[in-house]
């Protein structure tokens, strides 16, 4: 594969959607949290057909760009702004060439992708998004925890703290979404741990609330760390912690001994029949009946 600004239509295979000289297509990769081998079949496949890949070097390992093609152009999004991305989508229609925009995670979270989805449909280029795996899941994952737990928490809410780089729209802060005290996960918002911590106690969560903090999860230098609501600020700047890092906070992140009704002998579905007495049973704890 190249680096840097060569002509891709020297050294790359004109590829529209459907052939040569066709308007060319961009398909945005969701990467997953970092590591190679989380990527999806499809997305290694659309990296692999592209004639230029643009993907971002400090949030996905480099082992991604495995996938590549040798004569593949590959340039590093951090020193690019939209204006440059489109650019190159722009040469991409022009040339009948495939671009993979690979973003960190999950595309549909955080990611920039909507101007870009619009952008392309300006210009008139076929774009797709293939889904990734996001950072919340592989922080779970990591710490073998379920994040909706029976009769204790069947929501996620997924945001980050107010005051940053984009204005939270009204409602929507931590303290708000706090009160429902569902299991959260929280993103971009390891640089004001205070705030956080006094915004999660000012919406409701107990001092003794668990929290996991998860820093650059699936890369090499990763670290999970556990401590609760009370104990999260002194936690994020005892290990300098203000980048690249997750927070999932509930109660669910400690619940055990309850049990879920779908895998219940007396839960019944399309492939399974109840047991009767474990239906009775099943349906008795419902209804409070002793």
């Amino acid at each position: 594969m190249s680096t840097g600004n060569a002509n891709p239509a020297a050294s790359a295979r004109p590829v529209g959607p459907d052939g040569p000289g066709t308007g060319g297509r961009v398909t945005i990769v969701g990467a997953g949290p970092g590591a190679a081998d989380l990527l999806t079949f499809r997305a290694a496949r659309a990296i692999a057909e592209a004639d230029i890949v643009i993907w971002a070097a400090s949030l996905v390992q480099r082992e991604v760009l495995e996938h590549a093609r040798e004569d593949a152009r590959v340039l590093d999004s951090a020193g690019m702004a939209l204006e440059d991305v489109l650019t190159v989508y722009e040469e991409a229609r022009r040339d009948g060439l495939r671009v993979a925009r690979v973003h960190s995670g999950d595309p549909s979270l955080w990611g920039g992708t909507q101007e870009q989805v619009d952008r392309c449909r300006e210009l008139g280029i076929a774009v797709e998004i293939i889904p990734g795996v996001s950072s919340f899941s592989a922080v779970a994952a990591l710490a073998g925890r379920e994040l909706t737990i029976p009769e204790v928490a069947q929501s996620v809410i997924l945001t980050r703290l107010g005051g940053g780089k984009t204005p939270m729209p009204p409602g929507e802060e931590v303290r708000e979404f706090a009160r429902h005290g569902t299991t959260m996960a929280l993103f971009l918002s390891a640089a004001r741990s205070g705030q956080l911590a006094a915004e999660l106690l000012e919406g409701g969560y107990p001092t003794g609330t668990p929290v996991i903090i998860a820093y650059q999860v699936t890369w090499p230098e990763e670290l999970l760390l556990h401590c609760t609501v009370g104990t999260l600020e002194e936690t994020v700047k005892e290990h300098r912690l203000w980048k690249h890092t997750l927070f999932l906070v509930g109660p669910a992140l400690s619940a055990s001994g309850t049990r879920s009704h779908l895998y219940h002998p007396g839960h019944f579905h399309g492939f399974r029949r109840a047991d009767p007495a474990a239906r009775r049973a099943l349906r008795a704890t419902r209804t409070g009946d002793a």
